[in-house]
């Protein structure tokens, strides 16, 4: 499902030209312009859908970024209709109270454990009470399940693939998930059609599987930046020196320490952190200098600490 081809608009299109094709569309395919119609239901409901992306800019900025695909992974449809009253806005385009079938539109709209917001709408086949006392049991879909996963952060630097096994009520099935570059920690990948089969002959739930990204023992993330730390001695820090400072993907740069450098500062290397999503650009890895303070002291090192202290430094 495109979005921008949905609503006939550009990717370049403005708010107000969005809304405006959202608007035409809708008074096309409402629902009480085309009673019983199945095909205008379902465009209404994705003109809907593609409206509720594109008209919020955070969702619109994540929808350019990863694309179709990468943006179903990241938002169920609860997610994408969060915040979004659509009874409101067919009001601000003159359809009145709503829908004159009965159905009102809010968030909470939600089936449990999954389904379209549109279900308490237009029911699982058409409006509701549109086919009077002889409607026969409605094929529900399956409900969502979620699992969570551990990811490495060098498979967030690269991406991966990785295999999880899943058992419900019969044999364990395998399923492939792909790790997009730069996946952050708490996000939900969302498997189509992986999650609890129906029980009344309807489509399968979804699977959503939360990330969790494992602790480094060298790096920590920032966002998309990098941090390690190195200690220097204090006799370094005062007169400078080099370092070799190892990136997490195993390259290694000589770091200048410039004379002075005081402690806890950083030294940036460009480009060398983690992917901003899929096809973002890197981040820094930044070098945070710590300086190194013995423990205990020879006799010479005592003496040459106490000339300092005479010398004020």
């Amino acid at each position: 499902m495109e979005y921008y081809q949905l609503l006939g608009v550009a990717k370049t299109a403005t708010a107000d030209e969005i809304k405006k094709a959202y608007r035409k569309l809708a008074v096309k395919y409402h629902p009480d312009k085309n009673p019983g119609d199945k095909k205008a239901e379902e465009k209404f409901k994705e003109i809907s859908e593609a409206y509720a992306v594109l008209s919020d800019p955070e969702k619109r900025q994540q929808y350019d970024t990863f694309g179709s695909d990468g943006f179903r992974q990241r938002y169920s449809q609860e997610d994408i209709f969060r915040n979004f009253d659509l009874n409101d806005i067919l009001r601000q385009f003159g359809f009145g109270g709503g829908f004159r079938s009965g159905g009102t539109f809010h968030t909470s709209d939600f089936r449990r454990g999954g389904g379209s917001p549109f279900d308490n709408i237009f029911g699982q086949s058409g409006m509701r009470g549109g086919c009077g006392g002889g409607c026969g049991p409605q094929a529900v879909k399956g409900n969502d399940l979620t699992y969570e996963m551990t990811v490495t952060l060098e498979e967030v630097l690269h991406g991966a693939e990785k295999t999880i096994s899943l058992r419900q009520s019969g044999p364990t099935q395998s399923v492939s998930v792909k790790i997009p570059r730069g996946i952050e920690d708490g996000k939900r990948l969302r498997l189509s059609g992986k999650g609890a089969p129906s029980s009344s002959g309807g489509p399968a739930g979804d699977l959503y599987l939360k990330v969790h990204v494992e602790p480094h023992p060298v790096f920590q993330r920032v966002v998309d930046d990098l941090v390690v730390e190195h200690r220097i001695p204090f006799s370094d820090a005062c007169l400078g020196t080099s370092l070799e400072v190892t990136t997490l993907d195993g390259k290694k740069f000589n770091v200048k320490v410039p004379a002075g450098m005081q402690q806890e500062s950083k030294l940036r290397i460009k480009g060398h952190g983690l992917p901003s999503g899929p096809i973002g650009q890197r981040g820094d890895l930044l070098v945070k200098i710590a300086v190194r303070i013995p423990k205990s002291l020879t006799p010479d090192q005592e003496a040459a600490i106490k000339a300092l202290a005479e010398a004020s430094l």
